[in-house]
């Protein structure tokens, strides 16, 4: 794994690769979830020199954005569903329909909702004036409604308070939220890995309002 690593691989990508290569023995086969945690979790949350510089976002601690230790007001969504609560077939990608989605953010007070099914890793990006959670629910409903029932049946997300009218977004769509434990970012990998992409062609610092107003891909590199 280490190796891989040190290849540029992602996560995402080295489960691929062990689910490919050792198709015949599970024991040999672990998830991107698992690998994040066995570098970050086991750890005590710092990763170890030689391999943070070969992660695509090169960061030493995975807390959620704005994180503070004696305060994580991005913990404090109001009925928020755990992530352990999502039913087994979500976890295993058996079936598509169940999408993990986050806010990526740009220069200027400009920002994008990104969108990734866990099963095919297809991505969505969608445009949003502001981070407020009306304007942003407001654009997940609209695009939740271009798409058939039956491949949009969750949404997985980190604590952000940009989806704390979650409940109108469930109400709307009859599609469930479940969101990540408080600093626990990678439980949705997909979307993680997918920006950490994403910002090879956005950097930091790159005003996101100059961005289509839409746009939406396969993404084979996070497979």
């Amino acid at each position: 794994m280490a190796a891989k690593l040190k290849m540029r691989w992602s996560p995402e990508q080295i489960a691929g690769w062990l689910k490919h290569d050792y198709a015949v023995n599970k024991d040999y086969q672990v998830s991107h979830e698992t690998i994040y945690r066995s570098l970050y979790v086991q750890a005590r949350g710092a990763l170890k020199k030689e391999l943070v510089v070969h992660l695509r976002r090169c960061r030493i601690m995975r807390h959620a954005r704005n994180y503070s230790a004696k305060t994580d007001e991005r913990g404090r969504i109001r009925d928020a569903v755990s992530i352990g609560e999502r039913p087994a077939n979500v976890e295993d990608r058996a079936i598509p329909g169940h999408w993990e989605g986050d806010l990526l953010f740009g220069s200027a007070n400009s920002q994008i909702v990104t969108l990734v099914e866990r099963q095919t890793r297809f991505v969505m990006l969608l445009k949003v004036s502001s981070k407020d959670t009306e304007t942003v629910v407001n654009a997940l409903i609209k695009n939740a409604g271009k798409l058939p029932q039956e491949l949009y049946k969750s949404l997985t997300w980190d604590r952000g308070k940009e989806l704390a009218d979650h409940k109108r977004f469930t109400v709307s769509t009859d599609i469930k939220v479940y969101f990540c434990d408080p600093q626990h970012p990678w439980q949705r990998g997909s979307n993680e890995n997918t920006n950490g992409l994403l910002r090879q062609y956005l950097p930091k610092g790159t005003d996101l309002r100059l961005f289509p107003g839409k746009a939406q891909r396969h993404s084979e590199a996070t497979q």
